[in-house]
């Protein structure tokens, strides 16, 4: 698995919409942040334009990406906004250049397609906080993203949660949002879990829908050889007027009973306002405690 470079000091990093659109003047305080870095912000193309709920259409909006992604003087692209959006230009894209020269993609929940699109082809990427009030977001989703972006080091410590399991394991850790996984499913998009630890997240799903994609998962045998399971947040569910009866996170460690791998719950990682960044792709080790739990990178 290739590793992008750090970045260093006046490296620019350009600001794409993937998905749905996003005005410039809501990114002023991404803009600014990045020059508290040291970095130079390149709004793309694709910011400011409209087509319905999407920055423009699938064609501007790959394009713009494809610009970034060959442009050797860009060194990271920060996704804008998610929403929905990004699966629908992943094959306009074309990786040649960006497989010899690689760069941080940066973003969360819908960009969860591309970074499982590009895991396959061998590339880390960053799941972090998308550019779209990241000034409401906590300190250390801002400073986590920063140490991941200048190859510092970052590990977390995180609270336990009843429904853990105790262990230790050390692999590559991959994933994202649960219902965008899902849409994978069998495309070439997919991810190959086996050796794996495997990062969740979700919002706004109804719960029977959060049972009926890890069903999904594990009738494909997503849990079948996996190392681990981290669960970040699983925020703002809904429910039927005859409750389910389970809390999502009830939902997911009933599903994956039958398996011994160590599950982490309350990781701070997600729609949360605690949204860390994590190096999908990169080699972990993860432990779960009866008091707390740990991950690092190897």
């Amino acid at each position: 698995m290739k590793t992008p470079p750090k970045l260093e000091q006046e490296d620019q990093v350009a600001i794409v919409a993937t998905a749905r659109k996003v005005k410039k003047e809501e990114l002023q305080p991404v803009i600014n942040l990045l020059e508290t870095w040291g970095l130079k912000a390149v709004v793309g193309s694709s910011i400011g334009l409209e087509e319905n709920q999407f920055a423009g259409s699938d064609e501007e909006r790959a394009e713009d990406f494809q610009r970034q992604l060959d442009n050797p003087n860009i060194k990271a692209i920060w996704c804008a906004k998610g929403g929905y959006g990004t699966v629908r230009i992943l094959d306009q894209l074309d990786f040649t250049k960006f497989i010899k020269n690689p760069k941080w993609i940066i973003g969360y929940s819908d960009i969860t397609a591309l970074h499982s699109h590009i895991h396959n082809i061998g590339i880390s990427t960053l799941h972090a906080q998308i550019c779209l009030n990241i000034e409401n977001k906590s300190n250390l989703t801002r400073e986590t993203l920063r140490k991941s972006l200048f190859g510092e080091v970052v590990d977390y410590t995180f609270s336990h949660h009843k429904l853990n399991r105790n262990g230790i394991a050390e692999d590559e850790i991959i994933g994202g949002n649960l219902s965008v996984l899902f849409s994978l499913i069998g495309s070439k998009s997919d991810l190959d879990t086996r050796g794996k630890i495997l990062f969740i997240e979700d919002l706004d799903e109804y719960l029977y829908h959060i049972d009926r994609m890890m069903q999904n998962l594990k009738r494909n045998d997503w849990f079948k050889n996996l190392n681990g399971l981290i669960i970040g947040g699983m925020s703002d569910m809904n429910d039927n007027a005859i409750p389910f009866g389970k809390t999502a996170e009830e939902i997911i460690a009933e599903t994956v009973t039958d398996y011994d791998f160590p599950i982490a719950f309350n990781f701070p990682a997600g729609h949360i306002e605690d949204n860390r960044a994590i190096m999908l792709g990169k080699k972990i080790s993860l432990k779960v405690t009866s008091n707390e739990s740990y991950m690092s990178y190897i």
